[in-house]
């Protein structure tokens, strides 16, 4: 999970919320009334929850590919 540490535009810590927040609205929560139970009141620490995507699942199979290749160059040279 690549979440921001601190909001970009306050610098107010966020990423220990995050797992809080993912947890409850996965539950069925309202994502509003979560973020207002965390204490996060500011629209800019708010945006940078509800804005969050997680892209390591999209980035896993790049990274699988560009090793094998890595090896197949590898096997290839020796």
């Amino acid at each position: 999970m690549l979440i921001p540490v601190r909001c970009f535009t306050c610098g107010n810590l966020i990423a220990d919320k995050y797992g809080t927040y993912q947890e409850k609205t996965k539950s069925g929560e309202d994502p509003a009334a979560t973020l207002d139970s965390l204490g996060v009141k500011r629209y800019c620490c708010r945006r940078m929850l509800l804005t969050t995507v997680e892209t390591i699942q999209q980035v896993i199979p790049f990274y699988e590919a560009i090793q094998k290749r890595k090896q197949e160059v590898q096997s290839e040279l020796e």
